[in-house]
């Protein structure tokens, strides 16, 4: 009888190492959680409440690449702003790859039940489904979602996700109207420092030049997002996603899309702008300023091409 206990004794002995790991990978999956969980609500409270959703009437997705319209603004309180920023970033689930198509502002556009104005006009005139008709009608392109960011909830989100900035390659010093003052060479921007870089456009290259850097502002932050240093951070952000991100995508979608962009790897981005060289002419209208008149059977192969 002694032995028999001393032997069961020795399993316990035996078993409770094993005991100790389980036990201790438990309550690091738990704080795991409970951190995550907590970092997620501070995000959300960093916003008051959840962005409106506009009236929006994308195609419905299924699979292949998903097109989703970005539109950044410059409200400054105004009930209607016009777009400063536009593009379509297809992404493809499969791969894991990015392509954004930058359309200029200033492209003459032809708006569903209006005179033709600049294409930035289209969303002050009927939002972002108007945007969207005048897109797709233009381009041929389905847009399948839509999201929306204002000025100031970009430097937010920039500085949620990379609280020591983001490293660019200041290609000159740049600071007349962007309300920064950045020098030339490699830096660590800063929200406001990031959106100042994106928005400059007083040189010779002028929207062009502001395309380009946008651009490359949304290659850095994927390529932040998608970095193995960041990923403590996202639960804040995506909790902060939110309040300060409008768009028709469920909370729910949001946060898989997120998943699933983060755990597919680096993001490979390739980039197009509309128009493209040669493609387009300058031209002015009373009614709307100067304008850019694209070729737009050019525009819409160049883009079909590019979105294979």
């Amino acid at each position: 009888m002694d032995e028999l206990r001393s032997e069961r004794r020795a399993k316990r002995r035996r078993r409770s190492p094993l005991k100790t790991i389980l036990r201790l990978v438990v309550v690091a999956v738990l704080a795991v959680i409970a951190y995550g969980v907590f970092s997620y609500w501070q995000g959300t409270q960093l916003a008051d409440g959840a962005a409106a959703s506009e009236t929006f009437e994308g195609t419905e997705y299924t699979d292949g690449r998903m097109n989703v319209l970005l539109l950044g603004v410059d409200s400054r309180g105004e009930e209607q702003a016009r777009t400063d920023t536009m593009m379509i970033a297809s992404w493809d689930p499969e791969t894991n790859d990015v392509r954004l198509v930058s359309l200029m502002r200033d492209i003459y556009a032809t708006i569903p039940g209006y005179q033709s104005y600049k294409l930035n006009t289209a969303y002050y005139l009927g939002g972002a489904e108007l945007t969207r008709q005048t897109v797709e009608g233009m381009f041929g392109v389905p847009l399948h979602h839509y999201a929306l960011i204002d000025f100031t909830s970009f430097e937010t989100m920039v500085d949620i996700v990379a609280p020591s900035g983001i490293e660019i390659d200041v290609e000159k010093d740049m600071s007349e109207e962007i309300g920064v003052e950045l020098k030339q060479g490699v830096h660590q921007l800063n929200g406001q420092e990031l959106l100042g870089y994106a928005r400059f456009r007083k040189d010779e290259e002028g929207d062009f030049g502001r395309v380009r850097r946008q651009q490359v502002v949304i290659e850095a932050l994927s390529n932040e997002m998608t970095s193995v240093s960041t990923i403590h951070r996202l639960p804040k952000f995506a909790g902060a996603l939110n309040g300060y991100i409008q768009t028709d995508i469920e909370s729910r979608e949001k946060l898989n899309y997120l998943l699933d962009v983060i755990t597919g790897g680096s993001l490979e981005v390739e980039r197009l702008t509309i128009p493209q060289e040669g493609a387009y002419r300058y031209n002015s209208y009373s009614h709307a300023g100067s304008v850019i008149e694209i070729d737009q059977e050019a525009a819409r192969t160049a883009i079909s091409d590019f979105l294979k």
